[in-house]
């Protein structure tokens, strides 16, 4: 599935199980980088991007995982992504509660982090619910400027 999105393979069956935001350009960089991520790193399958699931809902509303399998420091990056159709409905908090459960349950995990763009307002005011610190800014090459929040796990 995740190749079938990366490449976005018109025709695909899979593609016809996603909103067109999954499967369109917002995300194929995303799917593209897992992709590739799998084929090179195969242990990190069970930690990385899934569909976000309403069992209410025809197609999947976003989309949440960490980023790889915790780092030699026990660090894992949570991120998450809503369907413009279904946001403001509480899936991103919801899908935050999972990661950091999971995160919290896995013993190698020590550091939970969340990198944000600073105009990302929605998001910012998501991770200041829990407890989250500010840990220094980074640039990522597709979202530019980000601020790196972390929470022990």
């Amino acid at each position: 599935m995740i190749d079938a999105l990366a490449v976005g393979e018109s025709g695909s069956p899979v593609l016809r199980h996603v909103s067109p935001y999954i499967a369109g350009p917002e995300c194929v960089g995303l799917w593209r980088r897992r992709s590739t991520q799998l084929k090179e790193t195969p242990s990190d399958a069970a930690w990385i991007t899934r569909l976000i699931i309403d069992p209410n809902v025809a197609l999947p509303v976003g989309l949440a995982g960490f980023h790889a399998a915790p780092d030699a420091a026990g660090m894992v990056e949570v991120g998450y992504r809503i369907d413009y159709e279904f946001r403001r409905r509480g899936y991103a908090r919801r899908a935050l509660e999972i990661l950091l459960f999971v995160a919290h349950q896995h013993p190698d995990v020590k550091t939970v982090r969340a990198t944000i763009s600073p105009d990302n307002a929605a998001s910012l005011a998501l991770i200041g619910s829990y407890p989250f610190v500010e840990n220094g800014e980074q640039w990522d090459d597709e979202d530019g400027r980000e601020i790196i929040f972390e929470t022990p796990s």
